[in-house]
């Protein structure tokens, strides 16, 4: 091969490797956290049935006033959240806020809203006839809440956010990997044999040992 030629090809090579390193490194920075909470968890989840967990359920009640109870809408099929006015009065009188939450308008006696979250269930109920709120919170611990942060489990739209673009920067942090592999290849006999066990090893036990 001609010197010319060999010079450009060092420096194409040198291109994408610079490239492909930087790619690397920088998707690496971004999802290294993420990363190890994932993994943690993946870990939790697949025992979560022999790690014990004694649910903390707290409960607590109140009264809303009756100008504030004669605000409530009738009883229907909507689940339209609590007007304004009536979300702080409860807000006041127990320690959750309803504000925002979907309510179940269709009992004539009650209206119930749901509040779960990562790692708790919650509720708030308000009785039509005396103003009452009964409000209920069950937090299961720190493994949950780690646990439902993994599978996106009452997280909201932030979080979803969050796992797409981890996920992405996890994408680009393996396709870059796996051209790298390919760049170094030459100079490391053992790098397609591995590469091959990665995929061979989940593939046998799933035709093997899933039924």
């Amino acid at each position: 091969m001609p010197a010319p030629r060999k010079s450009k090809t060092k420096k194409r090579r040198a291109f994408w490797l610079k490239q492909l390193h930087t790619w690397h490194w920088v998707s690496a920075a971004i999802s290294l956290v993420g990363m190890l909470l994932f993994a943690v968890t993946g870990i939790t989840l697949n025992h979560a049935a022999s790690i014990g967990a004694e649910p903390a359920v707290t409960q607590s009640q109140g009264t809303l006033p009756a100008s504030v109870l004669a605000k409530l809408p009738a009883a229907g099929a909507a689940t339209d959240p609590l007007p304004a006015d009536v979300a702080r009065a409860v807000a006041g009188v127990v320690p959750l806020d309803p504000a925002g939450r979907q309510a179940d308008w269709s009992s004539e006696d009650e209206v119930y809203v749901a509040m779960p979250g990562p790692g708790r269930d919650a509720w708030v109920s308000i009785d039509r006839t005396t103003g009452e709120v009964q409000a209920e919170v069950t937090d299961r611990g720190w493994i949950s809440y780690l646990n439902d942060l993994h599978k996106g489990r009452n997280t909201g739209g932030a979080w979803a956010w969050f796992i797409d673009l981890f996920a992405g920067a996890c994408l680009i942090f393996t396709i870059t990997g796996l051209f790298l592999l390919q760049l170094h290849a030459r100079h490391r006999p053992l790098t397609w044999p591995l590469v091959g066990l990665s995929l061979a090893i989940p593939l046998l036990l799933a035709l093997l040992f899933i039924h």
